[in-house]
């Protein structure tokens, strides 16, 4: 066998965005590739019970919203008729055509994708259980773990029941419940809880913290609080749900307040959405020399390189940030490695984004980050009641914050809470890449009228003055 790297032979397991970026990219080096997953088009969680069809629900729900909003502007629409089959057909519609052409860029590149379930029996094979029960042995010079993860289950309050669902069986949108309780106030519950509350549920949500969103800034927490406050019916934090019963007429949830007498409530549907954790087992990974910490991540150094020379691994499975976009760019770090060339993932931000409604969205260091390590930095706020465009949308209830170092100006960290702040933090993320200074940002001309002058004005914030906002200087 050749020892050029364009004879190698890779298989990738797992062909969600971080996998099937990573087979695509080696076919693209000219690699030898198969692609391994148990589902019949490439595409993973993200696509076929996540990002797309949550995303989807979430256009919906804002549509709806939007409708309601517009009676403030003097336009009034009838209260609408949600076809429940139709909406569903929709939604796979969208995730079927997706896969499909992901399928196509397969065939195209001559990726060779298998639909089944791979073990390792050493570092450099593979035995994978075809979906038509047959059995294939794959001899491999290297491989790719990414295979991403799976929702928390809660064991203590396990409880078999169709009525207690997880994000996988809620993007199904079953039924609309009239009382829907969301376990968990991260931004799996709060999403889906945004869903169901614009369809027509009486939306709970119980976060054992005593804040939604653990670890995202506070002030644009409370910009979201406000509006989820509004369209849920309740929101309970620092509580515990210390027991669940399932009744002829619903679930009975016991909470345990953390300060407060014990409560209880009877709802149609509990989501249990407290996070995700890695699918590590049953890979055959005690065949090889990967090693996993305690939660079950799997260890690489910054080429996403395991303990295993010939493994690498990406996405969920390698650890936080679990996100998309991350996996797709680790998978083509690992395989530009695996290629010879020299590279390593190494990002000054990675964005992360809650599509909730008004969105959250982040990157670099945060304002939080930045008072617990005790770093010299300016943080400059503004705010959307000052700008024009956001007033025409009807949402002035937004923030843009730059977060700069003190004495250099450069741009450490972004944070948007307001509608598209998932799109606007494009700008913030390259600001940080490209080494930007604040004063960089603010010469930039934006276009008015538009959110992404909120950026700018922020950058202008830094050094003491805004267009559309006036702060009397100091002596």
């Amino acid at each position: 066998m050749s020892n050029k790297p364009n004879s190698s032979r890779i298989a990738v397991i797992g062909a969600g965005p971080g996998g099937y970026a990573a087979a695509f990219k080696a076919a693209d080096l000219g690699l030898d590739v198969t692609l391994i997953d148990s589902e019949a088009n490439p595409g993973g969680v993200c696509l076929y019970r996540g990002c797309i069809p949550s995303k989807a629900m979430l256009h919906v729900a804002k549509l709806i919203r939007e409708t309601e909003d517009a009676k403030d502007c003097g336009i009034t629409f009838a209260k609408p008729i949600i076809e429940l089959d139709q909406l569903r057909k929709w939604k796979d519609d969208i995730v079927q055509k997706l896969t499909g052409g992901l399928n196509q860029l397969c065939r195209a590149r001559g990726v060779n994708y298998i639909q089944g379930r791979a073990r390792y029996t050493n570092s450099k094979q593979l035995a994978v259980t075809c979906e038509d029960g047959t059995e294939k042995v794959i001899d491999i010079d290297y491989s790719v773990i990414a295979v991403g993860s799976k929702p928390i289950s809660i064991p203590a309050l396990d409880l078999d029941s169709v009525k207690v669902m997880d994000s996988t069986e809620a993007l199904e949108i079953p039924d609309i419940p009239k009382r829907l309780l969301v376990i968990g106030g991260g931004y799996i519950g709060l999403e889906l809880g945004t869903v169901y509350s614009a369809l027509g549920s009486k939306v709970s949500v119980v976060e054992m913290t005593d804040s939604l969103l653990a670890g995202v800034d506070r002030d644009m927490v409370a910009i979201l609080e406000e509006r989820l406050r509004r369209d849920f019916h309740d929101i309970k934090l620092s509580t515990r749900v210390s027991g669940m019963r399932e009744q002829k007429n619903g679930i009975k949830v016991e909470f345990s307040p953390e300060n407060g007498p014990k409560e209880s409530g009877l709802f149609d549907k509990v989501l249990v959405a407290i996070g995700r954790q890695p699918n590590s087992k049953g890979l055959g990974l005690e065949n090889t020399a990967v090693e996993s910490d305690e939660r079950g991540f799997i260890k690489i150094d910054p080429q996403r390189r395991t303990h295993d020379s010939s493994i690498f691994a990406i996405g969920d499975i390698a650890g936080d940030p679990m996100l998309a976009h991350k996996a797709s760019h680790e998978g083509h770090v690992a395989v530009e490695v695996i290629a010879g060339k020299k590279t390593v993932f190494a990002p000054h931000a990675i964005p992360a984004v809650v599509f909730t409604d008004p969105e959250i969205a982040w990157c670099g260091i945060t304002e939080t980050e930045c008072k617990r390590e005790k770093r010299n930095v300016r943080v400059s706020k503004f705010p959307w009641s000052a700008s024009s465009r956001a007033s025409t949308l009807g949402r002035s209830d937004g923030l843009t914050k730059l977060i700069a170092d003190a004495e250099t100006e450069r741009v450490l960290g972004v944070g948007i809470c307001g509608p598209g702040a998932g799109e606007l933090i494009a700008e913030g993320v390259l600001a940080i890449e490209m080494a930007a200074l604040a004063s960089d940002l603010q010469l930039v001309i934006h276009p008015h009228p538009t959110l992404t002058e909120t950026i700018m004005e922020s950058a202008e914030l830094h050094s003491g003055s805004s267009t559309h906002i006036f702060r009397r200087q100091r002596k």
